[in-house]
């Protein structure tokens, strides 16, 4: 009977710290990195000391940057290498940062966040002020967005200006991470 009783405590114990061994927190609240994905929020950078707005991923080396304004997550530093939007998107589908994949062109909307319309920004190109990103050309980068008659979507960062075309024209791309997908416009 004794022998029963410490093998069926024994059991009980081995049980329970199994349970605890493969057991995982959850994490109700936000993390030092994540804001609630919410698009109409805005946080305001001024500068590159203050500008809590973008985030530089070192659990990504540091070759990433949350958007907390979005959830986004972008390439702190994209290739400069003009393709046609059927290879930036091949480009951004073979792209590993940080030993992460899953990168994509961002939708026309998305690429649009990170354009600052404020008349007082004369900066080129123009970017949010303390931005952390590298190697932004002012020129025009691909999106995921199509027109149904006009092709491709691509957005010029010197001014905003979108344009559509066609699919032997070679834009730049700067890839993405999270939230939407490919959108065509009517």
């Amino acid at each position: 009977m004794k022998h029963k009783l410490s093998t069926t405590l024994a059991l009980v114990i081995l049980t329970v710290a199994l349970a605890a061994a493969t057991a995982r927190a959850q994490t109700v609240a936000n993390g030092p990195y994540y804001a609630p994905p919410s698009w109409d929020q805005t946080i305001p950078c001024t500068s590159a000391a203050n500008c809590p707005r973008f985030i530089v991923l070192s659990n990504m080396n540091s070759a990433a940057v949350l958007d907390r304004e979005t959830g986004l997550v972008w390439e702190r530093a994209p290739e400069a290498l003009p393709r046609t939007q059927f290879l930036a998107r091949s480009a951004c589908n073979r792209l590993t940062l940080g030993t992460r994949k899953g990168w994509r062109l961002p939708t026309l909307q998305e690429m649009l966040t990170l354009f600052d319309g404020d008349p007082a920004n004369t900066s080129s190109p123009r970017l949010p002020p303390g931005h952390p990103f590298i190697n932004i050309q002012v020129e025009s980068y691909w999106t995921s967005t199509f027109h149904e008659n006009q092709g491709g979507a691509a957005v010029f960062l010197g001014n905003g200006n979108i344009s559509f075309n066609g699919s032997a024209i070679e834009n730049l791309q700067w890839c993405v991470r999270g939230a939407s997908a490919t959108t065509l416009l009517p």
